[in-house]
């Protein structure tokens, strides 16, 4: 391949990469919306897009073992490379994300999904993802870091809404932990706050693979792996 042409490989890696971000919080975004609808059409939508996602995956996964089969790149090339392929692996874990997201909305229908507000949980972790890419594509390390110290406040809240839902149980229930309650009535609250416990986890979790994404950015343009865990 000649030098122009491999060129123009990365520049298109950069631009899928960055694509599939843009799918992925298409994705997310509607995955959040259904934990207050709970629309379950929009919700087998989401699950069922998730495909899409995992067929970027794979496309450019091949491309980057291709790159590096072919062109045998070095330094900074091969540490490009090598970092879209383990940010595209977050994004599509962000994905399947989105899809628990939304089947928790579905289970829950019309019913409050928490006792806690988790709507600026929800926007702060993908606000992290897309501020992450954009450190990504503009090759600005020092937004990743600042991208990466905002997910000590996403855990601390995440932490909160957590203790909030268990203290709603508790107050909720009598000392029996509702055995006095309807037995149906105990199953949907338990339901409920598995839910709700499931869905500020994959918060923390989206949150997680923003600063994983971050991590790869300042390796591939300062060589700084401080962040890589």
């Amino acid at each position: 391949m000649a030098r122009e042409g491999y060129q123009d490989r990365l520049t298109e890696l950069r631009g899928d990469v960055v694509t599939m971000a843009s799918i992925v919080l298409d994705q997310y975004e509607a995955a959040v919306e259904v934990l207050d609808s709970g629309d379950p059409a929009e919700a087998q939508r989401v699950i069922g897009d998730d495909q899409v996602l995992n067929d970027w995956y794979l496309d450019i996964e091949s491309d980057c073992v291709e790159l590096i089969a072919l062109q045998q790149p070095v330094a900074t090339d091969l540490r490009f490379i090598a970092s879209s392929f383990k940010i595209v692996t977050d994004l599509e874990r962000v994905g399947d994300l989105a899809t628990n997201l939304a089947r928790y909305g579905r289970d829950a229908g019309a019913e409050p999904l928490s006792p806690v507000e988790v709507g600026p949980i929800a926007t702060e972790a993908g606000a992290m993802v897309e501020d992450a890419m954009d450190a990504y594509a503009t090759e600005d390390p020092d937004a990743a870091r600042e991208v990466a110290a905002r997910d000590d406040d996403l855990d601390d809240q995440c932490r909160a809404a957590s203790e909030a839902v268990v203290r709603e149980l508790l107050t909720t229930t009598d000392p029996g932990m509702g055995m006095d309650m309807d037995p149906g009535d105990v199953e949907s609250t338990l339901a409920g706050v598995s839910h709700a416990l499931l869905t500020i986890r994959d918060l923390e979790r989206v949150g997680d693979h923003a600063v994983n994404i971050c991590a790869r950015t300042l390796y591939m343009v300062e060589n700084d792996d401080a962040l890589i865990y």
